[in-house]
């Protein structure tokens, strides 16, 4: 089976994270005989970065479109247009079998209009919970937004969202049936392995964008509140983004500031690192539609403090797998953090468990075998 896979998501040279939630499982596919084509989709007016050698090659095709919100509703009939030849060329040489577009705008609109045009049954992945793009594209536009993924999600053969919480959002606004299948993101369980001896540091690990919704300013809180009974606990940040110096200004107004370490973006390795040399992994964010960085840490045995009301509230088990808190409830944080940090018993039992709940239904192979079937069902 050969499956043309439509990204605009997708490692680079210098960031081989970006998009590591599609790569990974395409190498896993082909145990499934599944030969993934891979095309990378990238705006005119954003610098070209060049492949990442550790992705399953890509091609990279770009496109013109107005920057910004305003112009990502029409961005998909823009990049269909650079497209289309291109790939009535590849499917008379190589016959495409299955179309999978990430994100409905404006790969999923892409991918909508070259079925049409080539009588190819195609999928679109949701892999966040602004399935409609209305929270991040406001007034007009976000409307003509919200009304192009309406048209998408009607008009693809299957929606693949990638937890419970996300196959919720699509339901709630498609104004239409749709229908929908949930697969999860998986984790590289040999990447993000445990430690091979517990010689975990007294380090608290966040990893996200710099940015509102992920918490990190609730965690300095809470921060703030357990260093009195832990004196020499401190926090790890990796990831950049606007609230950077925001972050970095109330850290020393909360007084932990020489606590606190940003580390910026740093490699997939270097993440699996640094997960593995934490006591816990807490990332309070209020807006995830999974959270790829949980299931990691997971699979390195760290226990992880996660929100209720996430799409990874599917997943973990509170108190069993993992730690939940309400969003923005400072006092929960804190009361996780000090339970996990006073009782190593309990970061080993729940630890474990998490690795176990990785092993059991969440690695690249298991997504991988989930899609394949998927595909097959599609051109059945």
């Amino acid at each position: 089976m050969r499956v043309l896979t439509l990204t605009p998501f997708y490692p680079t040279a210098s960031d081989d994270a970006e998009g590591c939630f599609i790569a990974e499982p395409l190498r896993e596919l082909e145990q499934f005989g599944v030969n993934s084509c891979v095309v990378a989709a990238q705006p005119l007016h954003r610098a070209s970065d060049g492949s990442n050698a550790t992705a399953p090659v890509a091609r990279w095709v770009r496109y013109p479109c107005i920057p910004g919100g305003i112009g990502l509703s029409s961005a998909g009939a823009l990049l269909y247009a650079s497209l289309i030849s291109k790939v009535r060329r590849l499917h008379r040489s190589q016959p495409i079998d299955v179309i999978h577009a990430h994100a409905a705008l404006p790969c999923g609109h892409a991918a909508a209009l070259l079925s049409r045009e080539l009588k190819i049954p195609w999928v679109v992945t949701v892999h966040g919970l602004d399935a409609f793009f209305d929270n991040q594209v406001h007034g007009y536009a976000g409307q003509w937004c919200k009304r192009v993924t309406r048209f998408v999600y009607r008009s693809a053969t299957r929606v693949i969202c990638i937890s419970d919480k996300v196959a919720e959002k699509v339901a709630e606004s498609a104004a239409a049936p749709v229908h929908t299948t949930v697969i999860y993101n998986s984790v590289d369980a040999q990447m993000f392995s445990p430690p091979s001896t517990d010689s975990a540091a007294n380090k608290i690990l966040s990893v996200g964008n710099l940015i509102s919704i992920k918490g990190h300013e609730l965690l300095l809180r809470a921060l703030a509140a357990v260093v009195p009974m832990y004196p020499e606990i401190s926090v790890e940040i990796i990831g950049d983004g606007p609230e950077y110096h925001r972050l970095s200004r109330l850290a020393n107004d909360c007084k932990v500031a020489s606590k606190v370490r940003f580390l910026g973006r740093q490699s997939r390795m270097q993440v699996a690192e640094a997960m593995r040399r934490c006591v816990v992994f807490a990332l309070p964010s209020r807006y995830e539609g999974l959270g790829c960085v949980y299931l990691e840490a997971m699979s390195t045995e760290r226990p992880v403090i996660a929100c209720r009301g996430q799409g990874i509230d599917g997943v973990i088990q509170h108190r069993s797998n993992g730690w939940l808190v309400d969003p923005d409830n400072l006092q929960e944080l804190i009361t996780a953090l000090s339970a996990l940090l006073q009782n190593l018993q309990l970061r080993r039992q729940i630890g474990q468990a998490a690795r176990r709940t990785i092993l059991h239904s969440l690695t690249t192979t298991h997504q991988a075998d989930q899609l394949a079937a998927l595909y097959r069902e599609c051109v059945a």
